[in-house]
């Protein structure tokens, strides 16, 4: 069993005991963890994992904190540190700076998370510009998938779950059709922000709540305009802040997550949740679920902050163009016709020793060497035949101008995010962002059997004078 010590605001050291279970308080998922704009973070996670059936080292990844400064914490074994093995221990300590919104936590050691490390960390705004858009703030609605203990499965191989979790409770094909369902409970002619947060290892979802619109506000800690829909598609590691207006009648009504899983259904209770209006009976909701006119459209989102993609527009026109193909082979994935090696050494080490080129920096043919302060374009297609692959980069957002699927270009007021999706077979994605944050930074597929991609060495010349203070300096 794994104890955590939380604090509401965490602005003092907290220690984190991950153990047999590799759960956070003996709970999944792990209990939030709440901070305001500017708090400070510091987190010990101690190393007691024994269970012979799992993996025994560890690590924790902030995922969407941009630790600008603190590379050395953003927690991927082998890329920024040293697997945290059995009976030690490791202090993340780093400030989110001017973030806000909603993140999440998780192992980034080999395909843990999918055992469940894994827990949501929601920075609050006290100058929300969006505040005016809802009443009330504290509700988390987060979307998972159950299955075998990851080790015993081959981490190149998509595995599906047999039962979709929502705030962790769910029902599974040919179980007990009387299992406690997770109750999100509102009051009549409330506004409320629902924080939807998806952390399932491979499946992503269609999320809905019958008889309610969603405005979508938030699209991974980015701000959007308002974008009023009645479904969401949510792959692993996207988050999406959504206010629900409790104006229907007081009732029961359920909240559904189609898993992209052949033959999924919501028979019995499956895939889904209740939204209970108080003064409701208690009771599981009979609503039905209609046909889905408003499905939210990637490129109907656009940043309400600062719009607009860095340097000039037009499809090549960045400082630095980068063109990724990847594919599968004997189920190992590759970009490029590279496929990721973790190395002996974290790239983040190998830089600080001295190594200043990506070709002096192990994993040979996986690490991209990108000059500082420059704008950066990066197309990535799929050449394989499995999709959606949600790609996920470290230490930064960036601005989507294409999105898959999509023959337009949007360098005007596209959205910006930090999980974007390359899409199915042949399609492909167009994203930019400026290498203003030193440090080798992770770009993976979240899908946890896929994880291996590559690493974004931006200014190795310059990483070591841009970090703050080194654990244990």
């Amino acid at each position: 069993m794994a104890l955590w010590h939380c604090l509401s605001t965490l602005r003092n050291s907290t220690e984190l005991y991950v153990g047999d279970s590799t759960l956070a308080g003996g709970t999944f998922p792990g209990p939030i963890i709440a901070a305001k704009k500017g708090d400070k973070f510091e987190v010990n996670i101690v190393n007691q994992l024994t269970d012979d059936s799992m993996f025994k080292s560890t690590s924790v990844h902030w995922h969407g904190i941009y630790q600008n400064g603190t590379n050395y914490a953003d927690g991927v074994a082998s890329v920024t540190q040293c697997p945290i093995a059995q009976n030690d221990s490791f202090l993340y300590s780093f400030e989110a700076q001017n973030q806000t919104g909603t993140y999440w936590y998780h192992s980034h050691y080999s395909t843990q998370y999918c055992d469940g490390l894994r827990g949501a960390l929601i920075i609050y705004d006290p100058e929300d510009p969006l505040s005016y858009l809802y009443d009330v703030d504290d509700g988390t609605v987060i979307i998972s998938r159950y299955h075998t203990v990851a080790p015993v499965l081959n981490h190149f191989v998509t595995v599906d779950g047999n039962s979709t979790l929502i705030n962790g409770l769910g029902r599974y094909q040919g179980g007990p059709t009387d299992t406690e369902l997770a109750v999100v409970n509102v009051d009549y002619g409330k506004r409320y922000r629902l924080r939807v947060i998806g952390m399932s290892c491979g499946l992503n979802f269609i999320f809905s709540v019958d008889g309610h619109d969603l405005t979508v506000m938030e699209a991974d800690g980015q701000l959007t305009e308002p974008l009023l829909v009645d479904s969401i598609q949510i792959l692993p590691g996207q988050r999406y802040s959504v206010v629900l207006n409790a104006k229907q009648p007081v009732d029961n009504y359920w909240i559904r997550a189609l898993p992209n899983t052949a033959g999924s259904t919501f028979d019995g209770g499956q895939n889904m949740a209740i939204l209970q209006y108080r003064g409701a009976p208690v009771a599981e909701p009979t609503t039905n679920q209609t046909t889905s006119i408003m499905p939210l459209l990637e490129t109907n989102l656009h940043a309400l902050i600062n719009p607009g993609a860095p340097g000039i527009p037009g499809y090549g026109n960045a400082d630095i163009n980068l063109m990724m193909y990847v594919t599968k082979i004997d189920g190992i994935f590759y970009v490029n016709g590279v496929a990721f090696k973790s190395p002996s050494v974290p790239v983040l080490l190998q830089i600080l020793s001295g190594a200043q080129e990506a070709a002096d920096i192990l994993p040979e043919g996986s690490v991209y060497d990108l000059e500082a302060n420059k704008v950066v374009e990066l197309t990535m297609i799929n050449g394989e035949p499995r999709g959606p692959h949600p790609i996920h980069l470290h230490g930064h957002s960036f601005d989507v101008v294409q999105s898959a699927g999509n023959s337009s270009f949007n360098y005007v007021n596209p959205v910006r995010r930090d999980v974007v999706s390359i899409g199915n077979q042949d399609q492909q994605m167009v994203i930019r962002w400026v290498t203003d944050n030193s440090g080798p930074w992770f770009l993976h597929c979240h899908i946890d059997w896929h994880i291996g991609e590559c690493v974004m060495a931006e200014s190795p010349s310059e990483t070591q004078k841009h970090l703050h203070r080194l654990p244990g300096n």
